[in-house]
């Protein structure tokens, strides 16, 4: 299992976390989200993860990888 963490500026709410988590979860080996609204910070733990594939899916959710 492997992580990959990504800063994402634009998250500031329980919204932004629900979007990223429900977009980001649909990506092929991606065993789990974790959103830290504090650190601006998302991290996506799972197996064969794509960095492509996560970052296009956070775009999908309407945020920006900084």
């Amino acid at each position: 299992m492997e992580e990959i963490c990504y800063s994402v500026p634009g998250v500031s709410c329980r919204h932004c976390e629900q979007a990223i988590t429900a977009e980001v979860g649909r990506v092929a080996g991606v065993a789990s989200v974790r959103v830290d609204l504090d650190a601006k910070t998302v991290a996506v733990r799972g197996s064969g993860l794509d960095d492509a594939s996560v970052r296009a899916a956070i775009a999908e959710a309407g945020y920006e990888v900084g």
